[in-house]
C-alpha cells in the first residue's frame, strides 16, 4: 500500500520558525518532524510513500534524497500552489497505483496511531473512506463527527458550541481511502476533503467509517503545540518513538558526538545535546530541553523547557524558559527569554532585554542593548 503524506502547507501559525525551513522539516528532538512520520510508516511496513509538496518544496528532496537510506521508496509531487487537502490528493492521483487502497497523512500530526489496526477495520467495513477520529475535551475548534454503533458515519459539524456539540469525536488526519473517491475530486481546483470530498459521499450514502482511537495525537501546528511534542516524545508518552541521537551522559540526559560540558554546569533531565555543544561551567539546563548541533551555553546561564536549534548560543547569566531558539540565533548576558518567545534564525537579542508572553523575533533581526522589556 502506497502513503501520500501531504506537506505542501505554509506552517503560517508557526512563524517564524517556517520562515526557512518548512513545517515538517522543522527539527523534533533534532530531528526533521518528518522523519517521525516516516518511522510510524516503516513499523506498519509501508516504505512507498509519496510526498505532496508546495511550499518550500525543494527542501525535501534535499534532505532525503530517493528515501533509500531509511529503506524507503519516496517520491516528490510537486503543487504551484497549495490547493488544499483534495487538491494536493487529486495532483498525485498518476503516481497512485490504480485499484489500490491507498493512505493519506497529514504532515503536521503526530502520532502513534496503530496503522495497521485501522487498515483491518477499512477492510472489514467494506468502506470507500475510513477517517482516523480521537476524542476530545472541547470539540468546539474541531469537525465533529457522529457515528451509528458499527462506526458509519451519520453527520458531520463542523466548529460546534461546546454545549451543543453532539460527539467528543474529531478528524484525526489520517485517511485510508479506496481508489474510487478521486473521482469525486475535481481537478485543477482549490479542494479541502474536509468541507467537500467527504461531506459529498455521506450525501451519497457511500460506506465512510470513522475509525475511533485512543493513540497520541498532537497537530504541532503551533509554537506551544511544538514545544509539547518535545516534551511528550522525552516523556515516552508514545508506544513507539525514535530514540535521541546520543550517548546517555547521566539519567535522561543526551549528549552528542564532541560535545563539552564543564564540570560546574548541571544538567537535569529529559535533556538532548546535539553534536558539538559547549555548556560552560555554572550553567543549568533543565529538561524538558533540547539543543541542537554546535549550541553554546555561557557561564551560569539558565535554560529551562527550551527547544534551540543548530547553531543557537547563550551568553553567560541569560535566561530562557519555554521558548523557541533558532538556527545560529543568539541570545545576550542577561537577556529573560519565556512565555513561549521565538527567537527566528539568525537573529540577536542584544544584553538586558526581556522577552515573553509569545514575542517573535523574526529571522535576522538585530535587538539593541536593553530595547525590549515585558
Amino acid at each position: 500500500m502506497k502513503a501520500v503524506i501531504l506537506v505542501g502547507g505554509g506552517g503560517t501559525r508557526l512563524r517564524p520558525l517556517t520562515t526557512n525551513t518548512p513545517k515538517p522539516l522543522l527539527p523534533l528532538v533534532n530531528r526533521p518532524f518528518l522523519d517521525h512520520v516516516l518511522f510510524l510508516l516503516r513499523t506498519h511496513e509501508i516504505t512507498d510513500v509519496i510526498l505532496a509538496l508546495a511550499y518550500l518544496s525543494e527542501s525535501f528532496e534535499q534532505a532525503y534524497g530517493d528515501g533509500s537510506h531509511l529503506g524507503m521508496k519516496l517520491t516528490y509531487v510537486r503543487e504551484e500552489e497549495a490547493m488544499g487537502t483534495g487538491g494536493a490528493i487529486k495532483n498525485v492521483e498518476s503516481h497512485l497505483d490504480p485499484g489500490e487502497t491507498f493512505l493519506v497523512f497529514n504532515g503536521d500530526i503526530l502520532t502513534d496511531l496503530d496503522l495497521t489496526d485501522m487498515l483491518r477495520f477499512h477492510k472489514e467495513s467494506a468502506s470507500i473512506c475510513t477517517i482516523s477520529l480521537t476524542s476530545v475535551d472541547d470539540p468546539s475548534a474541531f469537525g465533529v463527527v457522529d457515528m451509528d454503533e458499527s462506526g458509519r458515519i451519520q453527520r458531520f459539524t463542523e466548529k460546534p458550541k461546546r454545549e451543543e456539540a453532539t460527539s467528543s469525536w474529531v478528524n484525526a488526519g489520517t485517511y485510508i481511502l479506496e481508489p474510487e473517491v478521486l473521482a469525486h475530486i475535481p481537478s485543477g481546483e482549490f479542494h479541502m476533503v474536509e468541507r467537500g470530498l467527504f461531506p459529498d459521499l455521506l450525501k451519497q450514502e457511500k460506506p465512510l467509517y470513522g475509525y475511533r482511537t485512543g493513540a497520541y495525537w498532537l497537530d504541532i501546528g503551533t509554537p506551544a503545540k511544538y514545544l509539547q511534542a518535545h516534551t511528550d516524545l522525552l516523556a515516552g508518552r508514545l508506544k513507539h518513538s525514535l530514540e535521541p541521537d546520543g550517548e546517555e551522559f547521566a539519567d535522561m540526559v543526551w549528549v552528542g558526538e564532541g560535545s563539552s560540558i564543564h564540570d560546574g554546569a548541571r544538567l537535569t533531565g529529559p535533556v538532548v545535546l546535539g553534536k558539538g555543544c559547549k555548556v560552560a561551567t555554572g550553567a543549568s539546563i533543565v529538561g524538558p530541553s533540547v539543543l541542537g548541533a554546535g549550541c553554546e551555553v555561557g557561564e551560569e546561564a539558565q535554560l529551562e523547557g527550551i527547544v534551540a536549534w543548530q547553531g543557537a548560543r547563550f551568553e553567560a547569566k541569560s535566561h530562557c524558559h519555554t521558548s523557541i531558539v533558532g538556527t545560529r540565533a543568539h541570545i545576550g548576558p542577561d537577556c529573560c527569554i519565556e512565555g513561549v518567545t521565538i527567537v527566528g534564525d539568525n537573529a540577536s537579542v542584544g544584553a538586558g532585554n526581556h522577552l515573553a508572553n509569545g514575542v517573535k523575533v523574526w529571522p535576522g533581526v538585530t535587538l539593541p542593548e536593553r530595547s525590549v522589556s515585558f
